[in-house]
């Protein structure tokens, strides 16, 4: 009786979550297509794709780009900046904090593929990157063709920020102020009361939020079509581009889900380090 109640829940996870979870496993051992014999028809073939997997050379560069973008534009930079912001926002007076928190609260709430397009306009060759290096007497590169790893990981980190730095910013206003300023009488400094006080003491908030920041970032594809489309070449192309590319450009269903399935297990992966690493606080 007591898990009536649960019951709408329930079922909604199994149909929109546990239902193409399901589907993408058994898809992937399949060689489903978009088109032809196999769309109608797929055909079991057991390990085959991710054999294929393990033979094709995009497969391998796909991953370290990933681990690439999701270390640079999250782990470690929205981390890094969401933190300093809200500890400057936290010092500044409040007018500061209001206008500076919506600007960088903007490009969070933009849709992705505006904040896409955005960016692409910024980075592109007579875009407004170049645009100001011009007023400089430089001339700018096409960032999106010479640097494209180096463009994606910008705008990610300028979109992605502001989740970070609102996370960090509830976790500042719970530390207690008595803390802080019994460090400061014992003649620690800013750097060291950081250091010693304030990040112990909002670990589990770090561990939480690189959580959540680095799955997202993993699973980001509009803003790096839109950007680069994966290119040029595949000097872009993460998992979850690859895997668009096999499905729906290739109709390779089977072979896109194979790796969309190992972003699954990578995710999981994140998942479980970083809850392990939250239980001994718990405990």
């Amino acid at each position: 009786m007591r898990m009536i109640p649960l019951l709408p829940a329930i079922l909604i996870m199994i149909t929109f979550l546990a239902g193409p979870i399901i589907w993408s496993i058994y898809g992937s051992f399949t060689n489903a297509s978009l088109t032809g014999v196999n769309a109608s028809n797929p055909q079991w073939i057991g390990f085959e794709n991710y054999l294929k997997l393990v033979n094709d050379p995009v497969f391998p560069l796909s991953i370290w780009l990933t681990v690439i973008f999701t270390f640079g534009s999250a782990v470690i930079s929205q981390n890094a900046l969401g933190l300093g912001l809200a500890l400057l926002m936290q010092k500044a007076d409040k007018k500061v904090t209001a206008s500076v928190g919506t600007i960088i609260v903007a490009a969070w709430i933009l849709p992705e593929i505006v904040a896409a397009f955005v960016c692409y306009a910024y980075f592109s060759l007579d875009g407004t990157l170049n645009q100001i290096l011009a007023n400089f007497g430089m001339t700018g590169p096409n960032w999106l063709y010479s640097f494209p790893m180096f463009a994606i990981i910008l705008a990610n980190l300028w979109r992605g920020t502001a989740f970070s730095m609102m996370v960090y910013q509830a976790a500042l206003n719970d530390v207690p102020p008595e803390i802080t300023e019994a460090a400061m009488i014992d003649g620690a400094g800013g750097s060291k009361r950081l250091l010693l006080v304030t990040i112990p003491m909002i670990k589990n908030t770090i561990v939480t939020n690189t959580m959540l920041i680095s799955l997202l970032t993993l699973s980001v594809f509009t803003l790096i079509y839109v950007m680069t489309a994966g290119g040029p070449g595949n000097d872009s192309t993460t998992l979850p581009i690859l895997a668009y590319k096999e499905a729906f450009r290739f109709s390779n269903i089977g072979y896109g889900t194979a790796i969309a399935t190992v972003m699954l297990i990578i995710g999981a992966i994140f998942s479980v380090v970083y809850i392990r690493a939250l239980r001994p606080q718990k405990d």
